[in-house]
């Protein structure tokens, strides 16, 4: 009888054991598992983060944003650049220099500078109704189509015409840059060929 229950307690130990073994080979497997997952998202992880107006998320990479990221950024700048009068072109002036990438922050200060003199010089404003954004996640740039309006002392100088405009960013340090903004010819922008013309400085 001893015997008997010797045995059948060792197959039940061996069973145990068995069992055991399992459970640290399956837990062994999804280390393994887990350690893949965290050496594949190293440099690629994507954080959530807001724009400056608030009207969706998005995410962005080390090194890029995604496309809503981009058209968001685009729109405030152009908003920053294109809708400007006397009063408010200091301020719009400051903020958006805050976004400039460091090595641009001398010639778009430039720029800026000039336009403000000549607004107030003129008395001038204009105001950018966009129509279109297309942005290109590959070069970190968007497209944008509207139509800009021009006035002298409140009053339309011509039609508002339809203008297009190239914004290239760069993402580094944790935030958005901006790289340029430039008018380009509208007969090319059309084609939806970003880049393809040489962009020329904003001139209204």
């Amino acid at each position: 009888m001893d015997f008997e229950r010797h045995q059948n307690d060792l197959r039940v130990q061996r069973k145990a054991n068995r069992t055991l073994g399992g459970i640290v080979a399956l837990l062994a497997l999804c280390q393994l598992l887990s350690l893949g997952v965290i050496a594949s998202t190293i440099g690629s992880e994507r954080t959530v983060i807001v724009p400056p107006s608030i009207d969706k998320t998005f995410w962005v990479t080390r090194d890029k944003a995604s496309t809503e990221y981009l058209e968001q950024m685009a729109g405030f700048m152009t908003w920053l650049v294109l809708d400007v009068s006397p009063s408010t072109i200091d301020w719009k002036r400051n903020v958006l220099l805050n976004y400039v990438a460091p090595d641009r922050h001398a010639a778009m200060k430039t720029l800026m500078d000039l336009e403000a003199d000549r607004l107030r010089s003129n008395n001038a404003s204009t105001s950018f109704l966009i129509q279109q954004l297309t942005a290109n996640d590959k070069d970190q740039s968007v497209l944008v189509i509207g139509r800009l309006r021009r006035q002298i002392n409140g009053t339309d100088v011509g039609e508002p015409e339809t203008r297009a405009y190239q914004t290239q960013f760069e993402y580094t340090g944790g935030r958005v840059h901006v790289r340029t903004f430039k008018e380009v010819p509208y007969g090319q922008a059309n084609q939806t060929r970003l880049g393809a013309a040489d962009p020329r400085p904003v001139v209204r």
